[in-house]
């Protein structure tokens, strides 16, 4: 068989027989005869960031089709499972939470494959960590090794329980803010903004988490039939931790906009009591003001007409309205 030219970008290899690696780390131009060598082989074929010149020669030899080529270099399409007259296209995402200086950053890494009847290939766009992925696929019981099939259960096993893991680091980030947000007189500004911050890191979530579900279902009615009896429980099992990802970001969303809006509405309370004691100290200086204003201080008071009455009268506006900002102060109204 005529071996495949070299590509451009760095790429990994496995071969499988039984669930047991036969041979591995071999070039992709070496995947023909392997795959001849070893009629009963199946195959793991890994692309980092390649070009579509990169991808042509393996589309041929596994008469890939040309649309679902062009999806596998191109970024940021949505995760999706394509059917073709002799393989399967699947789109999705690794995704991982990092808190950097306390606000939580989504990070995704798209990967696309093809499946085939004897082989995985697998379109990394950017670094993933995939010895993750070995590990699991080595890891896996012996009565799942075996088949395209169980390559494709450790691929979506692993992302699932990352998005899983995601979703309830996100959850559990709530539970300790949540206190906060609700004390009396609303959140300060730091967690209210880190209430935003976790809303929108769980907007961005679930954008790639649920259509899990859906995508997982097809592949089990995938018309390859690469998928056993003994493998549908486990594919049946991520499915389940596919819909447990994506109620736990929903229940998310629901709690952190009633947390959020339950803190808008502290504040509200907040400013309606204060704008009301305001308007009742308001009334009170108003009363001395109309009566000194009325009266044009014409009456005998201490110090009439004397250089002392001012003198007296300026320190005891300086001193009252001093005393007033100070408790106005202390009580977090200035």
């Amino acid at each position: 068989m005529t071996p495949l030219p070299t590509p451009s970008c760095p790429t990994l290899t496995r071969l499988y027989v039984d669930g047991k690696v036969i041979a591995e780390g071999f070039g992709a131009d070496e995947v023909p005869a392997k795959l001849d060598e070893h009629p009963d082989a199946v195959l793991w074929l890994d692309f980092l960031d390649p070009g579509i010149e990169d991808l042509q020669p393996v589309a041929h030899e596994f008469n890939l089709h040309p649309l679902a080529v062009e999806d596998a270099v191109q970024d940021h399409e949505r995760p999706k499972l394509d059917r073709y007259r002799n393989h399967l296209f699947m789109n999705i995402y690794a995704v991982n939470i990092e808190h950097n200086q306390g606000s939580p950053t989504l990070i995704k890494h798209e990967i696309s494959s093809f499946i085939t009847e004897r082989a995985l290939i697998t379109v990394r766009k950017s670094a993933a960590d995939i010895d993750a992925l070995l590990e699991r696929w080595d890891s896996q019981p012996e009565g799942v090794k075996g088949g395209v099939g169980f390559l494709v259960y450790g691929l979506l096993d692993l992302i699932v329980d990352g998005q899983f893991a995601a979703a309830t680091s996100l959850d559990e980030s709530m539970d300790k803010t949540e206190d906060q947000i609700l004390d009396e007189g609303g959140a300060p500004r730091a967690v209210r903004r880190y209430g935003f911050a976790l809303r929108k890191t769980l907007a961005a979530l679930h954008r790639p988490v649920a259509p899990m579900p859906g995508l997982i279902t097809q592949v089990m009615r995938s018309d390859l039939d690469f998928i056993s009896d003994h493998l549908a429980p486990y594919f049946r099992d991520v499915d389940d931790h596919a819909q447990r990802a994506t109620e736990t970001i929903d229940n998310a969303r629901d709690r952190i906009n009633v947390l959020l809006q339950s803190d808008l509405n502290e504040q509200s309370n907040e400013l309606n009591d204060i704008t009301r004691k305001l308007a009742a100290w308001a009334a009170i200086i108003a009363v001395p003001t109309a009566v000194t204003g009325f009266f044009g201080q014409n009456l005998p008071y201490w110090g009439y007409e004397k250089f002392s009455g001012f003198v007296f009268s300026s320190i005891l506006i300086v001193v009252m309205a001093g005393a007033l900002y100070l408790y106005l102060k202390r009580r977090g109204w200035l």
